[in-house]
């Protein structure tokens, strides 16, 4: 288990993110106070920093980017640009082998130099964000790459309540 530095603890003012990986669950807080908290589906690989990995990282990070404002419910991503594609079941079906980055990316940036910055340890190097997914897809249970998959309606609610600078705290 990762036990951040003192001066990494959560805030007590401002909105934070909060991403328990043993009971897939992430809690919007209000400084103090617990605001919403939904399931998420975290890597199938279980947690770790090293790119290549397949693992979600842990340690403190920030929202770097959001991504997708503009596009409709379902549009999908590849390489953080939209395809131009509305994921439906016919698509699903028809490239069952793709891993469906959807709707919206946030985009997270390690805090923790040598833990989760840098190096073979860098989660914005590694891609790691918070992203749709197909709703067939589970939640509640690791089965992710290593993002943090999320149910559309969920994912749009981080997007509004969670702008770039906003501290998310990746725990198992």
């Amino acid at each position: 288990m990762h036990t951040p530095a003192l001066d990494a603890l959560p805030p007590t003012e401002g909105s934070w993110v909060e991403v328990n990986t043993d009971t897939q669950r992430l809690t919007f807080w209000r400084g103090e106070q617990q605001d919403w908290h939904c399931s998420v589906s975290t890597g199938e690989a279980g947690t770790g920093q090293r790119e290549g990995s397949g693992q979600t990282p842990l340690g403190w990070h920030v929202i770097r980017a959001s991504i997708g404002a503009d596009q409709p419910r379902g549009t999908v991503f590849r390489g953080r640009r939209s395809t131009g594609e509305v994921y439906d079941q016919a698509l699903g079906t028809t490239h069952p082998e793709r891993d469906w980055i959807l709707t919206r990316i946030l985009w997270l940036s390690g805090l923790e130099p040598g833990f989760n910055r840098g190096g073979q340890v860098d989660s914005q190097r590694r891609y790691i964000y918070f992203h749709g997914t197909p709703s067939d897809r589970p939640m509640g249970i690791a089965a992710s790459h290593g993002c943090i998959r999320m149910r559309d309606d969920d994912l749009l609610r981080l997007f509004a309540d969670a702008p770039p600078g906003t501290p998310v705290w990746l725990h198992d």
